[in-house]
């Protein structure tokens, strides 16, 4: 056995494993962060790079399991839910569908809005302390509908949203065609969220490693984790494929892969894989001045200088390799509802990740509670971009034993027994 020591092996390399090896790094630990392909390779890659406060409200909320079921047969509907047999997938929808309700819309909301609104100001601040070149732009997002009854209900929740600290404008027609010319026509209203960001996610993503590495934590690419050597309820060590590094910790950031990883150690997490999409092209002549979010399609529309994204969508369908060409184009179709010029002259890239779904929509940070080494962070869902810095300063104030900028108890992995 090749034994090679840290003080703490992250396994996962995306913005949640590489924010985590940074802030532990800065902290006095040494880090390994074992990654699987290379650094941000998966969900941190394609997303919209927008960073949502605006998205304090749970998935899991009344209707949205009936509507799954009605659109369970589309192909190309914004949220699918894939026929299945899987017994592992149908308990986590089980227990997704427990979660739909208004009750526990009130007691999930005001964790996300926490760790969100946390992590909205440590993403600026880094941006700018670092110098970081990712095209980083805090001009809020909209959120703009076609049918007046979604746009009524949309307004509906505001209340919740601004006791939380999630500040929102809503905007009637006149001012949403005022305000973003590069809609058509049709639009009825629109909801403004002033301290929403965006950035360029590739670009963030290789910054952040670079930032690692200067703090010296080692990254070793291509470095998928194959099991663990275990002492009773202690990791003695990790496997790499014929070898073996040690720790005296091991933090779990590996996102959508963080089942297939746990399973070796006897925990089964509550995290399905949620397949997003998104095309990239060069920019429209004509594009928004903000980030959109097309509300009945359900499409993310980003601008950069470098080029324009249009993303989102959401299929539960197992760990599915395939690229759906049928999802790709209603991102496409969604878009030209809505906008002048919906796609740029030269198709850049077609993709495909998966988020780390859990049943009630909050991240599982924080320390086992039946394996003494092994701490947690993970199942951000769609969010792990914008929940970041706060997923990795509350993360290593914990393992540090420092004062916590938030409460972590709603994230806990004890809720799930792990």
């Amino acid at each position: 056995m090749n034994a090679q020591r840290s003080d703490v092996l992250v396994v996962g390399g995306g913005v949640i494993g590489l924010s985590c090896a940074l802030a532990l790094a800065r902290g006095g630990r040494s880090v390994t962060v074992l990654e699987r392909a290379t650094p941000g390779a998966g969900a941190s890659h394609g997303n919209c790079g927008t960073i949502t406060p605006s998205h304090a409200l749970p998935l899991a909320q009344p209707g949205v399991i009936a509507q799954g079921l009605r659109w369970m047969l589309q192909a190309d509907a914004p949220l699918r839910i894939a026929p299945t047999l899987d017994p592992q997938r149908l308990a986590w929808l089980a227990r997704f569908a427990s979660n739909c309700s208004h009750a526990q819309v009130l007691r999930t909301a005001p964790a996300k809005a926490a760790l969100l609104n946390r992590s909205r100001a440590l993403i600026e601040a880094f941006v700018h302390a670092e110098a970081i070149d990712c095209e980083f732009a805090h001009d809020g997002a909209l959120q703009v509908f076609r049918s007046q009854r979604g746009f009524d209900a949309g307004c509906a929740e505001l209340e919740l949203l601004r006791a939380h600290g999630v500040p929102v404008e809503a905007w009637d027609r006149a001012r949403v065609e005022r305000e973003e010319p590069a809609l058509r026509p049709g639009i009825v209203g629109g909801l403004y969220w002033p301290n929403d960001a965006h950035l360029r996610p590739d670009r963030y993503v290789a910054a952040l490693a670079a930032r690692a590495r200067d703090a010296g934590v080692v990254i070793r690419e291509q470095a998928e984790v194959t099991g663990f050597d275990r002492s009773g309820g202690h990791i003695r060590g990790v496997r790499v494929g014929q070898e073996t590094r040690s720790a005296s910790t091991v933090l779990l950031a590996a996102g959508a892969w963080s089942p297939a990883v746990a399973r070796d150690l006897g925990l089964r997490l509550p995290i399905q894989p949620g397949k997003g999409y998104s095309i990239t092209y060069s920019r429209p002549a004509q594009t928004p001045r903000r980030p959109l979010v097309l509300a009945e399609p359900r499409v993310c529309v980003t601008t950069w200088g470098s080029g324009f994204r249009l993303g989102s969508t959401m299929e539960f369908a197992g760990y599915d390799e395939s690229m759906n060409r049928v999802r790709l184009d209603a991102l496409v179709r969604g878009a030209q509802e809505f906008l002048h010029h919906p796609v740029g002259s030269e198709r850049v890239e077609d993709w495909w990740g998966w988020r780390p779904m859990t049943p009630d929509d909050l991240p599982i940070i924080g320390a086992s509670t039946r394996i003494a080494n092994l701490w947690f962070a993970t199942g951000h869902g769609m969010l792990g971009m914008s929940m970041s810095n706060a997923t990795a300063e509350l993360l290593a104030a914990q393992m540090l034993g420092q004062d916590r900028a938030i409460d972590p108890r709603p994230y806990s992995p004890a809720r799930f027994a792990l």
